[in-house]
């Protein structure tokens, strides 16, 4: 049966010692083995640094149940039964699960690292791993999951704004990012200057923005992940 996700890292109200993140951010370290001994040992390791930690013992429980919700990040083995570390990030980057990979195996090869790596994982570690090397490389990946996320919430929101807009403010605004000038616009549109000037200050308050490059800076960002 698979670990119950347990919260690590709270501390007496007397101790001096602060956990690496907040409670709002809430990571949590997905650990992927087909040992027990060694999900155990992992979950120990991340514990006494006060990351909360879930166990799974192969990769199929682990795609069947992955929650991408909560930030984080995947410490998998490299070889395991039936699927194996290489293909379960194979499935969950084509599933759109974009949480950064470790793998460790004892039995790792150049070729396998090279082939993990250039398949998106972020570090490759040969077992036994040191604990305080593989604690900062699990902080690590958690950084650049957090900023993963902030990015794309931008994004999010960016498009959000821009899903605000009218049909001609949008038209006005794509004319304005690229620097043209308002009677170019109206002229363009088919429609008087006047008009082009209260469609570009709307699109423009709407946004947030005040100049042609930072109108189109914000074009540039909402369309990143398209």
């Amino acid at each position: 049966m698979p670990s119950r996700p347990e919260v690590t890292g709270k501390r007496g109200s007397g101790s001096s010692m602060k956990e690496p993140f907040s409670q709002e951010l809430s990571p949590l370290v997905r650990i992927v083995d087909d040992e027990e001994t060694v999900r155990n040992s992992e979950k120990f390791i991340f514990r006494i640094i006060g990351l909360e930690s879930e166990t799974y013992g192969s990769a199929e429980e682990f795609i069947d149940r992955v929650d991408e919700t909560r930030p984080g990040c995947i410490v998998a083995d490299l070889r395991m039964k039936e699927i194996n570390g290489l293909e379960m990030m194979t499935i969950l980057r084509s599933r759109g699960i974009k949480l950064p990979i470790v793998f460790l195996t004892g039995h790792g090869t150049v070729d396998s690292a090279v082939l993990a790596l250039k398949n998106g994982a972020y570090d490759f570690l040969q077992k036994p791993v040191q604990p305080e090397r593989l604690q900062e490389i699990v902080l690590k990946m958690i950084e650049i999951d957090k900023e993963r996320r902030a990015k794309e919430k931008a994004v999010e929101e960016k498009q959000r704004l821009l899903a605000t807009l009218t049909e001609r403010e949008r038209q006005v605004l794509e004319r304005v990012a690229l620097d043209q000038m308002n009677k170019v616009i109206a002229c363009d549109l088919s429609i008087a200057e006047h008009t082009v000037k209260i469609h570009r200050a709307n699109a423009l308050r709407k946004l947030g923005v005040r100049t042609a490059m930072e109108a189109a800076n914000f074009l540039k960002e909402a369309r990143s992940n398209e």
